[in-house]
């Protein structure tokens, strides 16, 4: 079985504040995640505002370097202690699709100027053996290239652009694509599109996905499996469909909770948004333990362990 992900351990520390009042914040706290697989396959990461997602995907990019801990991507480690060297050979392996495509491209290059780059950097193609792979890559996601060459960013609509983002990414063929939140800023109407098709180049790119995002919906649609984040810790890990159709944690429960459904009143109840709050980052025991009604006085001062279900998922509640 190929490991197609694999977090060991992984921690990223920050200090914010003032020099006389600074606060250390565990973006990432011991994050333990494997997903092992002979096919491709879509994990999703999913939960609130703060809860870890994007600073989990970063490292995986080597955007931003752990404290401590590794991350594994297709038997190859990619970020921490043992962390392949090659920033090129790191590129055919992984690439990102980011949330808002305008900040990828900038206004003042044409953007198969930035499919050319990566077509000569990453792929050492030129010439018309580039031109190839750029046409296969734009076919790919809808595109043609003739509609593409010489033209700028702000004439292309939101969701072409992210196509366009995606083309970009498939052009090295790599093992794996890390899209973070990639649907959130283009209209409702296309977000099922961008969504269709990451599945389609699952199936013939054989390419799998890492999918961050806040919208269990599709996550529910498109994944594999799913991981639940809450305070940059893990609470729940499996496969998807068992997971968001029989929720064990507390935190996943109330997450299903808060989306409005049509066969029943949605009222909000049971289920609290906050804004990040620096205490719970630093609690000891389980980071849900404030909101938690199930909660006891182990849960406010011992890290539950993951607990494997029957079904092969892992629980991280000292009461599932």
């Amino acid at each position: 079985m190929t490991t197609i992900i694999k977090a060991e351990g992984l921690n990223k520390h920050y200090r914010l504040g003032s020099m006389l009042r600074k606060v250390s914040i565990n973006a990432l706290d011991n994050v333990n995640l494997a997903v092992e697989s002979d096919e491709p396959v879509i994990v999703s990461i999913v939960g609130e505002s703060g809860s870890g997602k994007t600073t989990l995907a970063k490292v995986v990019l080597r955007l931003v370097e752990p404290s401590s801990g590794k991350a594994v991507v297709y038997d190859t480690v990619v970020a921490g202690a043992g962390q392949q060297t090659d920033p090129v050979a790191f590129l055919r392996t992984v690439q990102p699709i980011f949330q808002n495509p305008f900040e990828a491209f900038s206004s003042y290059r044409t953007v198969d100027a930035y499919l050319a780059d990566t077509a000569r950097r990453v792929n050492r193609l030129d010439g018309p053996a580039a031109t190839r792979a750029i046409e296969e890559a734009l076919a790919a996601v809808g595109l043609k290239y003739q509609d593409v060459k010489g033209k700028y960013p702000n004439q292309f609509s939101g969701g072409e652009l992210q196509r366009v983002s995606i083309a970009r990414a498939l052009i090295p063929q790599p093992s794996i694509i890390i899209a973070d939140e990639p649907v959130s800023m283009i209209d409702a109407s296309l977000r099922m599109n961008i969504v269709n098709l990451f599945l389609r180049l699952k199936k013939e790119y054989r390419t799998s996905f890492l999918y961050i995002t806040h919208d269990l919906a599709t996550a529910y649609y498109i994944s594999d499996y799913i991981a639940v984040m809450y305070r940059g810790s893990i609470v729940e890990v499996g496969q998807a469909r068992q997971v968001l159709a029989s929720p064990q944690h507390p935190y996943t429960r109330l997450l299903l909770d808060s989306i409005p459904s049509t066969n029943r009143k949605w009222t909000g109840r049971g289920f609290v948004a906050s804004d990040i709050e620096t205490k719970e980052f630093q609690l000891t025991g389980c980071k849900f333990a404030n909101r938690c009604p199930l909660v006891q006085q182990i849960c406010r001062t011992q890290r539950p362990e993951p607990r494997r279900q029957d079904d092969g998922r892992d629980v991280y509640c000292h009461f599932v």
